[in-house]
């Protein structure tokens, strides 16, 4: 495992710089690095990471979310107010609906097989959206009409919904049945996760003043109190819906109001983890791309994940009615939200590891669905928020 853990950050360093130096996102020679490693190349990761990757990766989408939080002023997500909530499922279920509308007739699929292949493709990636918004912020840019805050707090709830479809889609397809108490665990996650994480967090800043230590030992207690959060929504899972993820995110949040000061410190020691974390994440995501299965899928598959790449950009530009947003910013937005990843490589392989008939399909299309909106979506929003957004 130590010549496996040498060769992600070594390579992924390596190959992160050379694409930076090319002005593209790092995350892609990253995930090229993963690609390259991966049991479907040159097979160099040694099966325990291999086997721990999943828990990996989750934890440093548990880094990136607490920092997100540590960064996010309630008062700024105010602001954006009907839009914010939007955000949260109405992109994700025009993107589902074009999936429903292109799949049956491109691959000959049936309309819940479609149904599937929508909800795994349609969450978006916090890994790679969270990072941005962060600097966007940091840089002052899109501050005025919390154009970041927005997206965050939308790719933040957007994966809860989606993955509870996707739960009620294959429950479907294997026999089984989807009530109205499946969908209630939408909200019922989301409340949870928000209620349990404001009050970790009030009680955390409440400690922190009482106790004297080190930023690094609150670092470490906030970091092993967020592993057990995501461990309760495993726990609870079948009992009592809950967001794990959620409620880390919101823990932060509750820090910046109560404790701004220590907030702002622990972002700076978050940013350094991230350093380490966002190369683990992206190198093991790019291990679980099988190039076989999109080279095989070949331009059909590429039709579906680019049409419902139209119909989610869509989905975001109705949630922006009304709004006073000008039509860069509008823009901004949209292609701002369409990176996927996390998600894809998290659940994509389920269809096929039930014996589904639609899994290999479903599998290929969300390997695609990582290579075409990840690149796609850092590139833009690195290279044109400067352009798009207003800087105050």
């Amino acid at each position: 495992m130590l010549t496996s853990l040498a060769l992600i950050f070594l390579l992924g360093l390596t190959l992160g710089k050379i694409f930076n130096k090319l002005k593209l996102p790092s995350l892609l020679g990253m995930i090229l690095t993963g690609m390259i490693l991966s049991p479907y190349a040159l097979n160099l990761l040694d099966s325990s990471i291999l086997e721990i990757s999943p828990d990996m990766r989750q934890l440093a989408l548990i880094i990136i979310l607490t920092r997100a939080g540590l960064s996010l002023d309630i008062s700024d997500l105010k602001k954006v107010g009907r839009p914010a909530i939007l955000m949260c499922f109405v992109p994700a279920c025009f993107e589902i609906i074009g999936v429903l509308v292109i799949a049956p007739r491109v691959l000959g699929i049936t309309y819940l097989e479609a149904a599937i292949m929508g909800s795994v493709i349609a969450a978006v990636s916090p890994a790679v959206i969270v990072p941005r918004m962060i600097k966007i912020m940091e840089e002052g840019y899109g501050k005025e009409r919390s154009i970041p805050q927005l997206i965050l707090a939308g790719a933040s709830v957007d994966d809860v919904f989606v993955i509870v479809l996707f739960t009620a889609f294959t429950s479907l397809a294997t026999g089984g049945e989807v009530s109205v108490t499946n969908f209630l665990q939408i909200p019922i996650a989301i409340l949870l996760g928000i209620v349990t994480g404001v009050l970790v967090g009030l009680g955390l800043t409440i400690f922190f003043r009482k106790f004297h230590m080190r930023d690094t030992v609150k670092l470490i207690i906030i970091l092993s109190i967020s592993c057990l959060l995501v461990e309760l929504q495993n726990r609870l899972e079948g009992i009592v819906p809950i967001s794990g993820l959620l409620a880390i995110m919101s823990m932060g949040i509750a820090i910046y109001q109560k404790h701004n000061i220590l907030a702002k410190r622990l972002s700076v020691k978050y940013n350094k983890l991230w350093v380490a974390a966002e190369v683990l994440l992206f190198v093991l995501v790019g291990a679980t791309v099988d190039l076989q299965y999109a080279i095989k899928a070949g331009l059909l598959a590429v039709i579906i994940v680019l049409g419902a790449l139209i119909f989610r950009m869509f989905g975001v530009l109705v949630c922006l009615i009304k709004t006073k947003l000008t039509r860069k910013e509008r823009m901004f937005c949209m292609v701002a939200y369409t990176p996927k990843a996390t998600v894809q490589a998290a659940i994509g392989a389920v269809p096929l590891a039930m014996g589904l008939a639609c899994g290999q399909q479903v599998l290929t299309v969300a390997v695609l669905s990582i290579l075409i909106t990840a690149p796609f979506g850092a590139i833009c929003v690195d290279h044109f928020y400067k352009k798009l957004l207003v800087r105050k």
